[in-house]
């Protein structure tokens, strides 16, 4: 077993490092997606399926005779970060960076893929399904409308994502709501610029952006039930304005979070009437523009029951714990979930590890092995052979 692990910890690592040397973002996994079939192909899966929904790959593996199917997850694309990392493998492509560890999760995937290939051990059929453009919510979408359930059917659906300050080894999931939505949005004030010493002669929109700015902090503290997890978050205010002219146009931009449909509700109709009444105060014109990119991820309570079994034995019991709270980062995983039950988890990057989607980020290889197991387990278990006894 050692030596098996040793092999497939080095190809798995190897098959990182080259991913993250070549980052590439959503929709554009063009190279990763070519590099992952290959793969698959030389495993000898019974099917190997590209340009599913744009740049997606689902390989197929069979064994036994059973009728059951489940899929496996992981997603390809990098963000649109310049890095700041000094390994060896860094990106070869200014700009653009896995800072998110997509790299890792695909190569556990891949990892998952090559062991249940030799080794077999479940009655049935796994999907192997490698996602594009996750962070802009796009590539679980584009699948699906592609007739992802339609040609390759499944009964349920397991993915995971790497947690920096959770010590490699450790493993948390949790029933129910474990990551949030995410709702976008963009409020336009239109007044009338002018010279920043006769602010009287115009009807400038700065103030009534940063007016704006701070009503809409109110959402949260004021409009909503304390018992609802939500967050507003206004990142960008953006002006036609310069040194000694004031603004006719600003546009503000953010994001908003919840975990229930109503409470994304509740957050757009107070936005809109603290827009509008706010505009109104400063005398200015107001667009709200708001969209919804991500739904909630909820996990189905009994597949959380099979992840925990499953990461008992790849893990051990005394490193497998109940997340405490959900999380108010959103997944495109979730998307699965309108069709089949699923179950996301996470996986410990370790302590020291720098936050997702900084510039200075990198995957824990060490985590490789664990990841790996746990996909190989969770089919094992969920694909076991029947009990001839019964």
């Amino acid at each position: 077993m050692t030596s098996t692990n040793d092999r497939l910890v080095a190809d798995m690592t190897a098959w990182r490092r080259d991913l993250h040397a070549h980052p590439e973002f959503g929709f554009e996994e063009k190279r990763t997606a070519a590099f992952v079939a290959a793969k698959l192909r030389a495993f000898g899966l019974d099917e190997v399926a590209e340009g599913i929904g744009g740049t997606g790959v689902v390989g197929t593996l069979r064994r036994g005779t059973g009728n059951r199917a489940i899929a496996l997850r992981a997603d390809m694309d990098a963000l649109r970060i310049t890095e700041q990392g000094t390994a060896a493998y860094c990106s070869t492509r200014p700009g653009t960076m896995h800072a998110c560890g997509h790299d890792g999760h695909t190569a556990m995937l891949l990892g998952a893929a090559k062991l249940l290939a030799e080794e077999g051990g479940f009655d049935g059929t796994v999907h192997f399904v490698f996602q594009p453009a996750e962070e802009w919510g796009k590539g679980a979408l584009a699948m699906l409308a592609d007739g992802l359930m339609e040609r390759f059917p499944f009964d349920e659906i397991y993915g995971l994502h790497n947690m920096p300050g959770l010590a490699v080894g450790k493993f948390e999931t949790r029933p129910g709501a474990i990551m949030s939505a995410e709702d976008n949005f963009e409020i336009t004030l239109k007044g009338v610029g002018g010279h920043a010493a006769r602010p009287h002669f115009g009807n400038e929109t700065l103030v009534a952006a940063c007016a704006t700015v701070v009503n809409l902090q109110t959402i949260v503290s004021r409009r909503l039930s304390p018992a609802d997890i939500a967050v507003v978050s206004v990142t960008e205010v953006i002006t036609d304005g310069t040194r000694n002219a004031l603004p006719g146009l600003a546009r503000i931009l953010g994001d908003a979070r919840s975990f229930r449909p109503e409470v994304s509700a509740k957050i757009e109709q107070q936005m809109r009437t603290i827009a509008r009444g706010t505009a109104d105060a400063y005398g200015c014109e107001v667009e709200v523009n708001y969209t919804r990119e991500f739904v909630p991820l909820l996990n189905d309570p009994a597949l959380v029951d099979h992840a925990f079994a499953a990461a008992d034995v790849v893990f051990g019991a005394e490193n497998v714990g109940v997340a405490a709270e959900p999380m108010t980062g959103s997944e495109d995983f979730a998307r699965f979930l309108a069709h089949v039950p699923g179950c996301f988890v996470f996986i410990g990057n370790g302590k020291e590890s720098a936050p997702l989607h900084n510039p200075t980020y990198d995957f824990n290889d060490d985590a490789l092995i664990f990841g790996a197991r746990f996909h190989a387990e969770i089919t094992r278990q969920r694909l076991a052979f029947p009990d001839v006894g019964q």
